[in-house]
């Protein structure tokens, strides 16, 4: 929140400022939850926060509510609005590309329905700091309507390449230093036309991050409540129908097309196959799944990582 008297003995002038940060928020149709929500973030202890909303144009009156809350509040930003963007990554990339972080320390990503844990910048701002890296994320703790919660762990230990074939954790949860920030921002505006075409931002940020050399932090303690519910984009990938979507998303060419995607704007070198998925389809594929300890985290995903690249090299080349 930013605001409070100095301990007893102490002036103000003696105590460092708290550490800023921006918080970009991406919303669409959100007067559901966009109040409890803004709320835990306006909350946060120990930090200064500045909120800045990009609303994708909606219909319920979003971005006139955020605009209400502004005015009685600075540290509510809304950004221009009444562009369509059609999903959030779009909505986050113009985040990274309009906010300007020069009198930040640090950024955070937002989503619109969750609810914050007070001490969720604070905590990332001290594992920063002792760690010496450059982004942070956590797990998170779902939750539904009928009162059920769930720990989503994404805190495995990272291995060499997965951040090719998967994020961080929920973007929502993750925290830059506004070195790493202005880094992706500067990558995002000169490469606008392929970012655009990425389906996860925060994918994009952790591949950006790990293979440009800055280090990243899973912190296992969950930071946030993570709703679900219908109008989820991307929710808990759990059960029979997550595993259909995924499954569905990889022999569609979904899931090759982003890898070869993001690969290509980073211009990575680490993990040549990715390119050679161009050129030797089948022999490409067959690599990978012999390196699938390195490229997912979780025992489970480097199962189906392998699974799926033995699935794709019997298919073919051209039908997904």
């Amino acid at each position: 929140m930013g605001t409070g008297s100095a301990p007893a003995g102490l002036s103000s002038a003696s105590i460092p400022p708290w550490p800023s940060f921006a918080v970009l928020l991406a919303a669409y149709n959100g007067m559901q939850w966009l109040s409890e929500q803004l709320d835990s973030i306006l909350g946060q202890v120990g930090v200064d926060v500045t909120v800045y909303v990009s609303t994708d144009k909606s219909s319920d009156g979003t971005h006139a509510w955020v605009c209400d809350i502004a005015d009685t509040d600075p540290r509510v930003v809304p950004l221009i609005y009444g562009e369509v963007f059609g999903g959030a990554a779009k909505n986050f990339f113009r985040l990274l590309r309009d906010v300007d972080f020069e009198h930040f320390g640090y950024i955070a990503f937002a989503d619109q329905d969750d609810i914050w844990m007070p001490d969720k910048l604070s905590r990332a701002h001290r594992h920063i700091v002792s760690r010496g890296c450059d982004g942070y994320s956590s797990n998170v703790m779902a939750f539904w309507p009928d009162g059920r919660r769930a720990l989503v762990n994404k805190s495995q230990a990272q291995v060499k390449w997965d951040y090719h074939f998967e994020a961080a954790g929920p973007g929502c949860t993750y925290v830059m230093t506004a070195v790493l920030a202005k880094a992706i921002k500067s990558y995002v505006l000169d490469h606008r036309r392929h970012v655009d075409e990425v389906a996860l931002h925060d994918w994009f940020c952790y591949a950006f991050a790990r293979s440009k050399g800055y280090r990243w932090y899973i912190d296992p303690m969950p930071s946030m409540l993570y709703r679900q519910h219908e109008n989820n984009q991307f929710g808990v990938n759990s059960g029979s129908k997550a595993f259909q979507s995924r499954a569905g998303q990889v022999f569609n060419g979904w899931w090759l097309t982003q890898v070869r995607l993001i690969s290509g704007i980073l211009e990575t070198k680490d993990l040549v196959l990715i390119s050679r998925l161009d050129t030797s389809y089948r022999m490409a594929l067959f690599g990978l799944s012999l390196r699938a300890r390195q490229c997912r985290r979780r025992l489970r995903d480097k199962l189906f990582f392998a699974l799926i690249c033995w699935a794709l090299m019997l298919k073919g080349p051209g039908n997904g």
